[in-house]
């Protein structure tokens, strides 16, 4: 029998590209290296070379801080496109996490969802850094149960042991077991992918758009176009 949404007990959240539009609130802060280029590349051709250099940064530092992930990243990209930054743009584009909008939806179906499970935070930055997203998302409406970052585990998704924390978290807090936690996700590749390995369910926020994180090697239990299509589904799976 499939899982239905009124199974689990614990929602395990990624925040950037699933809460918050980080493609928009990144290629908003490149724009100082793109606008010195001769040759632009479109903005998908950007992110999705973007994508690959900060997952090869976290391989290569997997305790990095993401805000310092971001710096070498900006460098690196800038040096492919044969372009010039400066040490103050890259350490400015490490900082610009807390530029980065949120989608519409997600302060209010993350309000909506709170009343069903435990939220669970498993994102691939730094505490610093996501402290500004927190307050945007929270916005007093509601409060994460908890919140496991990269920098908590040492490493950065997809590697497994990210979510093998946040599964011990779960259980040692709430008495959870692993078939109950459902991973919510854009990325396929960053969160999908390992949490499935792991036993997980996992449902697909399918934003419109979005560049990175794409993968065919999985498939979702669960897919839906916002965040907050997935709350008004489990608003109905709770209430039938």
């Amino acid at each position: 029998m499939s899982p239905q949404l009124s199974d689990f007990k614990a929602l395990v959240f990624d925040v950037y590209g699933t809460l918050c539009d980080w493609e928009t609130g990144m290629y908003n802060a490149l724009q100082p290296l793109i606008s010195q280029l001769d040759e632009i590349p479109s903005r998908n051709q950007i992110l999705t070379q973007l994508g690959s250099i900060e997952t090869a940064l976290q391989k290569e530092h997997p305790k990095m801080l993401y805000s310092d992930i971001l710096t070498h990243a900006y460098e690196r990209l800038a040096q492919n496109l044969k372009g010039k930054a400066s040490k103050e743009e890259c350490e400015a584009f490490g900082q610009s996490i807390k530029d980065w909008p949120l989608f519409p939806d997600s302060a209010d179906a993350l309000a909506e969802l709170s009343k069903y499970y435990k939220l669970v935070v498993l994102s691939n930055v730094d505490r610093a850094s996501f402290a500004f997203t927190r307050e945007k998302l929270e916005a007093g409406k509601f409060t994460f149960d908890q919140i496991c970052t990269a920098q908590d585990v040492g490493s950065y998704k997809p590697d497994p042991a990210n979510f093998i924390y946040a599964l011990k978290v779960v259980k040692e807090t709430y008495s959870v077991e692993t078939n109950q936690v459902l991973s919510t996700a854009q990325s396929l590749m960053h969160d999908h992918v390992p949490a499935q390995s792991l036993g997980m369910s996992s449902s697909y926020i399918n934003r419109v758009g979005a560049s990175i994180g794409f993968t065919d090697s999985v498939a979702p239990t669960f897919e839906f176009k916002t965040l907050y299509e997935m709350a008004q589904a489990v608003k109905e799976a709770f209430e039938e």
